[in-house]
């Protein structure tokens, strides 16, 4: 079965896998993407027709709708790759990303990816299955990474549902209807606060000029406070040698 969004995006279904189609003519072909089990299930995703300058994040995120970033995502923006919950591709990453990002296998100049992703239906802050939170339900898909937030261009994302769990309702009806897999071509993003890793809480506060998708901590804040607790501890340890070199002293 093939549908079409707005004339800009085709989904193309089997029993259990789809394929969709982005602005420049990108695809991507989830392995499966109904029934999924709520407490998490692993999913293969196929990437090719990427442009090789423009990183991405492989994500489970919340349907926002066409022309909207997808967001927050579930698990954060994974760069470490640990988690499993997102995949960050670039053959070009900042030099603090190589080794992080896998690169883009080039096919005919444009980039292909194939990793695995574990979906569940939701994680620490956000709830696909939660009709307030997730109204349109979740997606799994491909958006900019965070050097190019507010491109639109890389968007590509499958609607996903969930199988009736322990836990609550199939989760199934919002992420097959509204706003479906879509193109996204529109510049608002819908950003919350943070991101674990490429998203804090699911609710929504700010704008294009976040960097990730988002609910968790954000990656760059993260960094940060890294970087920060690593000069706290040098500054500790400066402070603790001063009186002893003072003592010893003659």
């Amino acid at each position: 079965m093939l549908l079409a969004v707005g004339g800009s995006l085709g989904v193309a279904e089997t029993a259990t896998a789809a394929t969709a189609s982005g602005p420049e003519g990108q695809t991507i072909t989830v392995s499966k993407v109904e029934g999924l089990d709520p407490a998490g299930e692993t999913v293969t995703v196929h990437g090719e027709g990427f442009d090789l300058a423009t990183g991405i994040y492989v994500v489970v995120c919340v349907n926002t709708g066409a022309g909207q970033q997808p967001t927050p995502c579930l698990g954060g923006v994974d760069m470490e790759g640990s988690a499993g919950a997102s995949a960050w591709i670039s053959s070009n990453p900042p030099s603090y990303g190589e080794g992080l990002a896998q690169p883009f296998e080039e096919v005919d100049g444009k980039g292909s990816f194939d990793v695995q992703l574990t979906v569940a239906g939701s994680d620490e802050f956000t709830d696909c299955l939660d009709p307030a939170q997730a109204p349109n339900g979740c997606v799994v898909g491909t958006r900019a990474d965070h050097t190019r937030t507010a491109d639109r261009s890389a968007d590509v994302v499958i609607p996903i549902t969930f199988a009736a769990g322990a836990g609550g309702d199939a989760g199934g009806d919002g992420a097959g209807s509204g706003a479906a897999a879509g193109t996204d071509t529109g510049a608002g993003d819908r950003e919350t606060a943070g991101t674990g890793g490429p998203s804090p809480s699911s609710t929504t506060a700010g704008g294009a000029g976040s960097d990730l998708a988002e609910t968790g901590s954000p990656v760059g804040p993260v960094a940060l406070a890294a970087l920060a607790l690593l000069g706290a501890g040098g500054a500790l340890v400066i402070a603790r040698r001063r009186p002893t070199e003072e003592t010893n002293r003659p």
